[in-house]
């Protein structure tokens, strides 16, 4: 899940910040463009306070005054030092476009769009309008700013600055890297956020699933925290915490009434066998009938045995031990043998030596003993049982191969379940909780089972015990 959210949230942010800061790009870039064209204005209204006493044209010689010719040097002197410190062409120009003074001298009245535009405004009697925004790769881009000249209410001439804009757009790409450095700073510590976020959301969630899966495989006293979280979380955690309790009694309830069911029923049991025997006594020896009822009442007996060995496994706690597996399992395939002497089955044990697990050493004696047995009660004469021990990573893994008729796909899935044998095998003896008890000794401890079939024809069972302390 965090996977899913955390893209989600970066991309969300990302879209925020680029939402603040393209508008934040575009205002600088206007301020910059702003304040050059405030400053050409100031410079262009100060041009034509000097020029609006310099009436003369240079065809009217005859008509020029001295105090003209000294404000005409003066005018000249001004705009020649202006262009020489900033770079910048100012000049100021009669109304048919001749030039009254400039900077350079060869300046000519603009002819492109913007400048054109401002002359004309200023001819009106206006100041020009802002010319369009210069952005930083807009290389030959200038600023045209126009200011009229006016005398007697008149506008006698018109004062153009033609700014370049290398620095000005030096300053607006520095700008947007400032700005971008902030978005990325920014970015990191949304990031941050956002870890911390969908960690402190999920953290809870996690909990849940880890103690949902260990309930799940028995572990019926896992719980969860309800003080961490948003608060919907810790209503869900405590929820689940009282589910789990009501699971667990309901359980308890169950192996309760199993335990005492099948105790209090093996007394009245036992007492009906023994009967059984003293009427075997006045009875012909062989009777059919009595051999029968004999069998029945065992098989009954049996039955009330396994189900309270099976409420027992499923209630007591594994004492886990660092055990050596092989060792116990070398041993038990040693205490069958006889067993499989008699049957004519090759029962024999491989693998290592010594391979140590964290087991309940009483749990795993008990499931291979139920294992081993299965295997020899449908192994025929002369075939093999092969106990293997071998580690494999973070595990023991226990094989236990036979060569019986196996078990079929279907059967395979039920294979297990409590009271289910295969409708083939309904004459060999058996309760159908050997495997039930098995697998609830080896759930206890953290340890599984499986089962695969063994080509060409057997069962394969698979014990796997972790290596490491729970």
């Amino acid at each position: 899940m965090r996977t899913r959210l955390l893209p989600l949230l970066i991309v969300l942010m990302a879209g925020v910040l680029l939402a603040l800061g393209l508008p934040l790009g575009v205002i600088t870039a206007g301020v910059e463009q702003q304040k050059v064209v405030v400053d050409r204005i100031d410079d262009a209204a100060r041009f034509a306070s000097l020029a609006q006493f310099v009436t003369a044209r240079p065809a009217d010689v005859h008509d020029k005054t001295p105090e003209e010719d000294e404000r005409r040097a003066t005018l000249d002197a001004e705009l020649a030092r202006y262009y020489g410190l900033y770079g910048i062409r100012a000049g100021v120009f009669y109304r048919d476009h001749t030039p009254m003074a400039a900077a350079p001298h060869d300046l000519p009245v603009p002819r492109d769009s913007e400048g054109a535009r401002a002359f004309s405004e200023a001819l009106a009697g206006r100041r020009s309008h802002d010319p369009h925004q210069i952005w930083p790769w807009d290389d030959d881009g200038r600023i045209p700013v126009a200011s009229p000249v006016i005398r007697d209410g008149d506008v006698v001439a018109v004062v153009v600055t033609d700014s370049p804009t290398g620095q000005m757009r030096s300053r607006i790409l520095h700008g947007w890297l400032l700005i971008a450095a902030g978005e990325c700073a920014a970015m990191l510590v949304a990031v941050a956020a956002a870890i911390r976020l969908t960690g402190w959301v999920l953290r809870p969630v996690r909990v849940l699933d880890a103690a949902s899966h260990d309930i799940a495989t028995g572990r019926l006293k896992s719980r969860v925290a309800g003080t961490a979280g948003p608060p919907e979380l810790r209503r869900l955690a405590r929820s689940f915490n009282e589910m789990a309790d009501n699971v667990e009694e309901v359980l308890e309830q169950q192996r309760a009434f199993v335990a005492d069911a099948s105790h209090q029923l093996r007394n009245p049991l036992s007492a009906l066998l023994l009967r059984i025997e003293l009427l075997a006594l006045e009875l012909p020896e062989g009777n059919e009938e009595i051999a029968s009822v004999r069998t029945e009442g065992k098989r009954l007996a049996r039955v009330l045995d396994d189900l309270l060995d099976l409420a027992l496994a499923e209630h007591t706690a594994a004492d886990l031990q660092l055990t050596d597996v092989a060792a116990l399992a070398a041993e038990r395939v040693g205490s069958w043998r006889p067993m499989a002497d008699d049957k004519g089955v090759r029962l024999s044990y491989e693998g290592q030596s010594a391979v140590t697990g964290w087991v309940d050493p009483v749990a795993l004696s008990s499931a291979l003993d139920a294992v081993v047995d299965n295997a020899l009660k449908f192994t025929p004469a002369d075939q093999p049982v092969t106990v293997e021990v071998a580690p494999h990573g973070e595990h023991v893994v226990i094989t236990v191969a036979d060569r019986g008729p196996g078990l079929t796909d279907d059967e395979l899935a039920r294979v297990g379940d409590r009271f289910w044998r295969s409708g083939r095998h309904q004459n060999v003896s058996g309760s159908g909780l050997g495997l039930s008890i098995t697998r609830a000794l080896l759930a206890a401890g953290g340890a599984t089972i499986a089962y695969a079939p063994h080509p060409p024809h057997g069962l394969k069972v698979t014990v796997t015990v972790p290596r490491t302390a729970p």
